[in-house]
């Protein structure tokens, strides 16, 4: 029996899944709210500067993983154009549906599609992009989803992976209080559900830094990768390239 960590705590790896399918379904109609109160808005900068990393042209095929209530898949639909496409995944189906009728609200309408990140079913060499915000730290096996994240880009194809990481020394006090204290208060005041943000707080903590992180993503088969610090740390993008 093989153990991993649900926020702080450890459980068996074939409950981990169900355990975050838990906090999302809990937080999904209350997660864009939340989304600007927990970081003043500053989801929106990080966002549209992961747009701008991503380069998009007229005709990309894109995939977005743990793409939720829809911020990127948005965002990229308008820059691949009419003849490109955006694929909208995500493990946890209340977050889909809520991101898919946000797109349809907005007169979008994507393939979306309910996947495991670890066992994508897309073919070899299929997109130009992949992205993942602030899903890669909820996977069992980031490894093994990192390495489906290759498979399915075609050869020089971009990687960006948008994620909470290891905040500068000088925040970190501050940041800790934030995170375990007020955090969880917002959570319980907004979404009646203070639980669940404690388990974000913590799962951020437990996630691999800046370097580790590149590492295993230079372990899954990326030939070129680098990251960007946003807001002190406090955020990184990722960007790998398969070569």
């Amino acid at each position: 029996m093989s153990s991993t960590h649900f926020g702080f705590e450890t459980v068996d790896e074939k409950d981990k899944a169900s355990r975050v399918r838990g906090v999302f379904d809990s937080v999904a109609s209350k997660y864009d709210i939340m989304n600007d109160l927990m970081s003043g808005g500053l989801h929106r900068a990080w966002k549209a500067y992961t747009v701008m990393v991503a380069n998009l042209k007229e005709g990309d095929q894109v995939l977005d993983i743990a793409g939720g209530t829809g911020d990127l898949s948005m965002a990229f639909s308008k820059k691949v154009g009419n003849s490109g496409r955006v694929v909208h995944t995500d493990i946890n189906e209340a977050m889909l549906r809520t991101g898919r009728n946000r797109l349809v609200d907005k007169g979008i309408i994507l393939p979306t599609l309910v996947c495991d990140a670890e066992k994508l079913p897309f073919p070899d060499a299929h997109f130009d992009l992949v992205s993942v915000a602030f899903g890669l730290r909820n996977m069992t096996h980031k490894d093994a989803a990192l390495k489906e994240m290759n498979r399915v880009l075609k050869p020089g194809g971009k990687l960006l992976v948008l994620e909470f990481s290891k905040v500068a020394k000088p925040l970190e006090k501050s940041y800790d209080l934030y995170s375990f204290k007020v955090l969880p208060f917002l959570g319980k005041l907004v979404a009646g559900d203070d639980s669940s943000y404690r388990y974000l707080a913590e799962s951020i903590r437990m996630h691999p830094g800046q370097e580790a992180l590149k590492t295993l993503m230079q372990d899954a088969g990326f030939g070129h990768v680098d990251y960007h610090n946003m807001t002190g740390g406090i955020v990184a993008l990722h960007v790998g390239i398969k070569c």
